[in-house]
């Protein structure tokens, strides 16, 4: 069952970001990245207050980097789909399980980015976790 409201158009666009964020990083890499995204719209917290579509995640203001370039306007292919499904079904893993940032650094993770502590890495990405009392309802999101 879903847990965010996703169209099969919401599930293209998904798709389309898994890929393009993260195709080098594997199906694991794309899920992570599906993570972050869910959380995003689920969490309503920090940055993200008033997210409640997969469209208003993936376009908003500087969240994304590969919406700049034209490989995320590809049409999405169908394991990517199946992945994005997979992601709006609620199907986490760490270290994105609870984050809410990743990036790909140049060397190591730094200890925090945009002032949130380093949970972990996969891969080239690093990812990120609200702090704690900060914004406690990502850990009961679904």
């Amino acid at each position: 069952m879903a847990v965010v409201k996703a169209r099969a158009n919401d599930i293209d666009l998904l798709a389309r970001l898994l890929r393009a964020e993260a195709e080098g990083e594997g199906e694991q890499g794309m899920m992570l990245v599906g993570n972050v995204g869910i959380n995003r719209i689920r969490a309503n917290c920090s940055d993200f207050k008033g997210l409640r579509t997969i469209p208003q995640m993936i376009y908003q203001p500087h969240a994304f980097e590969a919406v700049q370039h034209g490989y995320f306007y590809q049409r999405a292919r169908d394991r990517e789909k199946r992945l994005a499904q997979r992601s709006v079904n609620g199907e986490r893993s760490w270290p994105g399980k609870f984050s809410l940032w990743y990036f790909r650094p140049e060397g190591d993770c730094p200890p925090t980015w945009y002032n949130q502590p380093l949970v972990g890495r996969y891969k080239l990405h690093c990812f990120y976790e609200p702090k704690p009392g900060e914004c406690d309802n990502i850990y009961n999101t679904f």
